[in-house]
């Protein structure tokens, strides 16, 4: 019974390092394929700026930026618009 241990686990071994070099040849496989791909890639647009026809919406985006407490204040000069949103709740 002890020496079939060994045996058993040199056969797992070998099998996970077979199937192991298969899975990494199929990764190194599909990253060459997709060099091909980059090169004839189209503009890809989002679902959600397309009308009910399918062409771009001409509206506005709203965009929203998130401050952490570690970033200084922006100022603004005297041809801007001071910001009116209402400040982030304390932590």
């Amino acid at each position: 019974m002890s020496q079939i241990i060994p045996i058993l686990y040199a056969a797992c071994f070998v099998l996970l390092l077979v199937q192991a070099m298969r899975l990494m040849g199929r990764g190194f496989s599909a990253a060459g394929s997709r060099k091909d791909r980059i090169s004839a890639r189209s503009v890809t647009v989002h679902p959600e700026l397309l009308d009910e026809d399918g062409n771009l919406l001409e509206d506005e985006l709203l965009t929203v930026r998130f401050t952490g407490d570690n970033e200084p204040p922006t100022t603004t000069s005297p041809g801007q618009q001071p910001d009116d949103s209402p400040p982030l709740a304390p932590r």
